[in-house]
């Protein structure tokens, strides 16, 4: 995968030809058949060898970069209106029939930092240790462990800087209080039905919907869920959308180790991670 390690010939000019691809990405919107034209590939050569490089097919890439351009435009503080255009979408009806669930809320909330979108939050001790749980109307946000309160509360802070941030007292709130509760049984090892709401790159959902099929008490290591989602040579993406996870448990990144089955990273410690396989491994 270490680029500077390939010297023959026709691996190299795979190489520059995936590279000038993603260039012409960045600088327009061609199909698959103009792009493997432009850079000399087949269009299937060139969407295996690009998907294994970056770690996203050609169009998603493509996908990804309009959104990260309608990110910034907005975080710039541009008119809705304008950033939609500037960052290559057509109508803004499209970002904005799609626009909740790869901004996690509309255009314009997402333009202010989450302002007008209302995410409620509480502590709750769990058998885990202190979780952070937050939630938005369609679903669990975050759950993030920790030991102090302070940290955590400045985590959820980062991620949501303008939005109505509420924080409830367990147990005091209607809305609040079930998602609690199912959440503190999911990180103790039960069943329970925890709506989610995942914001992430197009890649890192594909990962966190890979993870969440793994059976309790299974591991797969990076390559092989790279594999799995068809993308062999992403074992290096898919740890890093792994090390993106917000979702502590529920989304269960702890159940990918490496290829050697040593645990590997974890964002919450690795004494958590093996706790956690461990107890998933116990019969019964």
């Amino acid at each position: 995968m270490n680029d500077k390690h390939t010297t023959a010939s026709r691996p190299a000019a795979g190489d520059a030809a995936v590279e000038r691809a993603r260039q012409l990405l960045d600088g327009g919107e061609p199909t698959l058949g103009e792009l493997a034209a432009a850079v000399g590939l087949g269009p299937t050569a060139l969407q295996r060898r690009f998907s294994a490089r970056y770690g996203l097919s050609p169009a998603q890439y493509l996908a990804q970069r309009k959104l990260d351009a309608l990110k910034a435009g907005l975080r710039e503080g541009r008119d809705v209106s304008a950033a939609l255009y500037d960052a290559g979408y057509g109508s803004p009806s499209r970002v904005y029939e799609a626009g909740a669930a790869r901004l996690g809320m509309t255009p314009a909330s997402y333009r202010a930092g989450g302002a007008g979108e209302e995410v409620r939050w509480s502590l709750v001790d769990t058998a885990l240790g202190m979780a952070l749980v937050a939630t938005t109307r369609r679903g669990i946000c975050m759950v993030e462990l920790g030991n102090a309160p302070a940290g955590l509360e400045a985590k959820l802070r980062a991620e949501f800087p303008r939005a109505r941030l509420q924080r409830v007292d367990a147990g005091r709130d209607e809305f609040l209080a079930p998602r609690l509760q199912a959440v503190a049984a999911r990180l103790a090892g039960k069943r329970s039905d925890v709506p989610l709401d995942l914001l992430g790159t197009a890649f890192q959902k594909k990962v966190w919907d890979a993870l969440m099929k793994i059976p309790a008490g299974e591991t797969r290591s990076y390559a092989q869920l790279a594999a799995e989602l068809g993308q062999p040579s992403a074992a290096r993406a898919v740890a890093s959308a792994c090390a993106s996870n917000k979702v502590a448990v529920l989304v269960p990144c702890h159940r990918v180790v490496r290829g050697d089955g040593s645990p590997g990273g974890y964002r919450w410690g690795l004494p958590l991670k093996r706790e956690l396989l461990q107890r998933e491994a116990a019969p019964g």
